[in-house]
């Protein structure tokens, strides 16, 4: 397996680690867009969270990649569970996925189609699965998200709405499970994103290319030393990343024993209503992205300080423009954010510095 970059060793851009930390506790929370300069990590930050995450376990010959633990009989076409009882199964450990979906893929290659070659040499009908059944219980990645075709738009918007994948074309009806954490990436200046994929991604946060010297130089000379020498630039590392690790496995197994207060759950209502947002899917996402903040602090409840600290990237994708405020998104949350919630006090946390 190549060498991945160590979680732990990434240099600043503590919004967006924050943000994937909290997507791989709860994959409820929708997912992370992450739009900025190229070369400031994007890719790579993703790609190290997932070898971060401790292997999961999956039934032996499932095209999908599904719990054996969880259900009995075939999650889909092709997969081996028996009905009923679930002791024989086989299964194995391995690397949660992370699927690049390119651009210009098909839709064959995205949800899967017939197999030609079955088909043409043994005359049978069969699935050949496609990137949204391999990303099930993993990651789906897209770089340039924002130039991505709209009738594949469609086909992400269903599967992650629906946690399925639906096939029905050449003789073929299937369904299997596709439930994945959906990570995108692009640059503003090349187009903007359909307001229904924009509203799909749970946070949204911006990345921009260090302005400090100290931090240019130490992102260099990190990256310098993996090239040259990966397994010891690993080993170095090691330490931090087995901390790091069980810190996002802990919160995992805390986050469903954290309360989130009526007060916090009214201030994140008065957020939303102050910001002018649609529906209420604003409100859930607070309240599922704070919740998930404080397991990872291993705090028995969300308190107004996780509201205030995940309220950025949770809401600023979700405002409407307005042609007579002529600054950004993110300075609006904040004039909200100070507006409901007070000016955040002195030493306080303006967000976690998990790593970096």
């Amino acid at each position: 397996m190549k060498p991945t970059f160590p979680f732990s060793a990434l240099v600043g851009q503590q919004e967006m680690t924050q943000a994937l930390m909290i997507a791989a506790v709860d994959p409820a929370v929708g997912g992370v867009l992450i739009l900025g300069d190229r070369g400031t990590g994007k890719s790579t930050a993703v790609r190290a969270l997932a070898r971060l995450l401790p292997e999961v376990r999956v039934t032996e010959g499932c095209p999908y990649g599904c719990d054996p633990a969880k259900g009995s009989g075939p999650c889909g076409e092709g997969c081996p569970r028996p009905e009923g009882d679930q002791s024989e199964v086989k299964s194995h450990m391995k690397p949660v996925p992370v699927v690049d979906l390119p651009l210009g893929v098909t839709e064959d290659r995205v949800v899967g189609a017939l197999d030609l070659e079955r088909a043409l040499t043994k005359g049978e009908k069969a699935f050949e699965p496609g990137l949204l059944a391999r990303a099930n219980r993993g990651f789906l990645y897209i770089d340039e998200v924002n130039l991505l075709e709209d009738h594949i738009v469609d086909l992400l918007l269903d599967a992650a709405a629906s946690g399925e994948t639906v096939v029905e074309r050449e003789g073929l009806s299937v369904r299997h499970p596709s439930k994945f954490v959906l990570i995108g990436s692009g640059n503003p200046e090349e187009g903007d994103l359909r307001p229904q994929m924009l509203d799909r991604f749970g946070l949204s946060v911006e990345v921009g290319t260090p302005g400090e010297i100290a931090t240019r130089v130490e992102v260099v000379r990190r990256r310098d030393a993996f090239e040259r020498d990966p397994e010891a630039f690993l080993d170095r590392w090691a330490d931090e990343e087995k901390a790091l690790r069980a810190r996002i496995v802990a919160a995992q197994g805390h986050i469903g024993s954290v309360q989130v207060p009526d007060e916090v759950l009214a201030k994140a209502a008065e957020l939303c209503m102050e910001l002018g947002t649609d529906g209420l899917r604003g409100e859930l996402t607070l309240i599922r992205t704070s919740r998930a903040l404080a397991a990872l602090d291993a705090a028995p409840a969300v308190t107004l300080d996780h509201l205030r600290r995940v309220a950025p990237m949770a809401l600023a994708h979700r405002l409407r423009r307005d042609p007579l405020d002529e600054t950004g998104s993110g300075a609006r949350v904040g004039r909200a954010i100070d507006t409901v919630l007070g000016p955040a006090a002195a030493g306080a946390p303006g967000s976690a510095q998990a790593v970096g």
